[in-house]
């Protein structure tokens, strides 16, 4: 949710810069509502806040989702690089049923 929220209301080239800089721990997800336990960091001072993480397994998985988009668009016809992430959104996974013998 929160490296999601990063991504609003950005360009889609910005946006899989940013994450790949997240990796490599040049930039920070700012947290803004899970923040219990996350400690400071100067590098959030970018984004207003004082908290952020670098959590890699998202930001794996948006960029992987990113360049499904931009692969999508290019097949649509769509000019890449003047797309814009209007909306993002994530959702909990429906949780498995578990039996008891």
């Amino acid at each position: 949710r929160e490296t999601a929220n990063a991504l609003k209301r950005m360009p889609l080239n910005r946006a899989k810069t940013y994450l790949k800089n997240v990796i490599a721990k040049k930039e920070i997800i700012p947290f803004r509502r899970f923040m219990g336990g996350v400690g400071n960091h100067a590098q959030a001072k970018v984004h207003g806040t004082s908290q952020g993480r670098w959590p890699l397994k998202s930001c794996e998985f948006l960029l992987d989702m990113l360049k499904n988009a931009e692969s999508n668009a290019e097949y649509k016809g769509l000019d890449a690089d003047h797309l814009v992430i209007d909306h993002i959104q994530v959702q909990r996974a429906p949780k498995m049923r578990r039996r008891t013998y």
